[in-house]
């Protein structure tokens, strides 16, 4: 991080940038606790710049894709799904593990966005990316806007199970789903990101 001067009052710098610094902590010992095809757990020791010895855990699942479709009326689409690990239903943006082998990113997006929400779009553009959860797992999120929706054609459409035979979809205005995020009725923190990052541009 470019830094200038102390803050007047409090402590900390004044940045000029952020861009934080690049640093890596060497890894001295790695064990694979759990593994399956959609993650692995490691508990990793880490070594300290003191020296000093840390154990961590690291949840590692595939990478991931997330769409913020959005209509020529500035209204976004939700998925409303039951999530086991929240104990509930939530809104969401469509989102999916990338879980096909050498699949690109884009294309990954287009797939879950077709199968969750029966739609196709003909404009793609890279919003962000995010890491949801920086505390105990490598996850990154890229998040696609796609525009110029269409139907999915009858033939194409995808049977959904488990969870997603449950799903339903909602078109909601921007502005009102960025007001959602902020007064606790959407809590997932990739579509809250999604939903703000679309409200601002």
């Amino acid at each position: 991080m470019s830094e200038s001067m102390v803050h007047p009052r409090l402590p900390g710098r004044l940045a000029t940038s952020l861009r934080p610094e690049e640093t890596h902590w060497p890894v001295a010992a790695s064990e694979v606790g759990f593994h399956n095809d959609y993650l692995t757990l490691t508990v990793d020791t880490i070594v300290a710049p003191d020296q000093g010895r840390h154990d961590r855990v690291v949840v590692r699942p595939k990478g991931a894709v997330a769409v913020a479709a959005v209509d020529e009326q500035r209204r976004i689409l939700l998925v409303e799904q039951y999530r086991h690990a929240q104990g509930g239903r939530l809104l969401e943006i469509p989102a999916g593990i990338m879980d096909v082998e050498g699949e690109p990113a884009q294309a990954a997006a287009a797939r879950e966005l077709a199968e969750e929400t029966d739609l196709l779009a003909d404009a793609w553009d890279e919003l962000l990316t995010l890491a949801p959860t920086v505390g105990y797992s490598t996850e990154r999120i890229t998040v696609f806007r796609a525009t110029d929706l269409r139907p999915v054609p009858d033939a194409d459409l995808t049977v959904r199970e488990a969870e997603e035979a449950d799903m339903a979809q909602w078109w909601v205005d921007v502005d009102e789903a960025a007001a959602a995020c902020l007064d606790g009725r959407i809590i997932d923190a990739k579509t809250i990101v999604a939903i703000l990052a679309v409200a601002r541009t």
